[in-house]
């Protein structure tokens, strides 16, 4: 599917995984709506190919607000990428005392129901658009994390939450076949965001050396790539695909 000439909407679009799909999905020719929380975006400025919305993918308000950003005269929507998220890091049991449930609620709340809130209702939106001559209407691209497949101490509740969010993909890529939609996920290892820079150079580095090939961190524009690259390969469907240079994760 080409990108040029159709709208997506991106959410966790102000910064990490998600600016940088903004701003590849925009070169490619898309019309994006950026999601993310009021805070996030605040201070930003709309462009002829962004446009920012304030947000939370918890609530279907908002996301119908964000997808009504895009008006009659826009191109249709097509693509729809969750990307936002969180990662609170809690052992079941530690020194803090037991796992708050509320806490571990909150995680699958953004990450699993919210994922699946943006995914039902963008689904129906891009139903709407007229079937191109392979009768391929759109894609969805979730974002999961090899913590979906080997969490770590710490992360119950985001590995739980992302595990979810893998086991929907296939499910979810069956129910939409029929509305010629593809669906899938990536699960990305270490990325260097913003928020794993503040962790340190050193924690960088240790972070890197575990990685076997290529021995360092995987870059934001490296999934917005790969985002591209699902959108635009029309048989790539029901898959999670990990981008993480062959890592897995230790329990450490």
């Amino acid at each position: 599917m080409d990108l040029a000439n159709t709208a997506a909407v991106v959410t966790g679009g102000a910064s990490g995984l998600g600016a940088a799909t903004v701003e590849r999905l925009a070169a490619a020719g898309a019309l994006v709506v950026a999601l993310d929380l009021p805070a996030a975006i605040e201070g930003r400025t709309d462009s002829d190919r962004v446009r920012y919305v304030g947000g939370d993918v918890t609530d279907p308000a908002h996301v119908a607000a964000a997808l009504d950003a895009l008006g009659d005269g826009d191109p249709a929507l097509r693509v729809v990428v969750n990307c936002a998220g969180i990662a609170p890091a809690r052992k079941v049991l530690s020194s803090r005392g037991v796992h708050e449930l509320e806490l571990f609620r909150r995680v699958v709340e953004v990450n699993l129901v919210g994922t699946f809130n943006v995914l039902r209702l963008g689904a129906e939106r891009i139903a709407r658009a007229e079937p191109d001559e392979h009768g391929q209407r759109g894609v969805i691209v979730n974002t999961a994390s090899v913590a979906a497949f080997e969490g770590q101490i710490g992360q119950a509740a985001y590995a739980a939450s992302k595990g979810g969010v893998a086991a929907l993909t296939l499910p979810a890529a069956r129910d939409l076949a029929a509305h010629g939609i593809r669906v899938n996920t990536i699960a990305p290892g270490i990325v260097d965001t913003p928020l794993m820079a503040s962790l340190g150079p050193e924690v960088g580095a240790s972070l890197a050396a575990s990685i076997p090939f290529p021995r360092r961190l995987a870059r934001p524009d490296e999934f917005a790539q790969l985002v591209q690259a699902i959108v635009e390969h029309d048989y790539l469907n029901g898959e999670t695909i990990r981008m993480d240079g062959a890592l897995r994760m230790a329990p450490s």
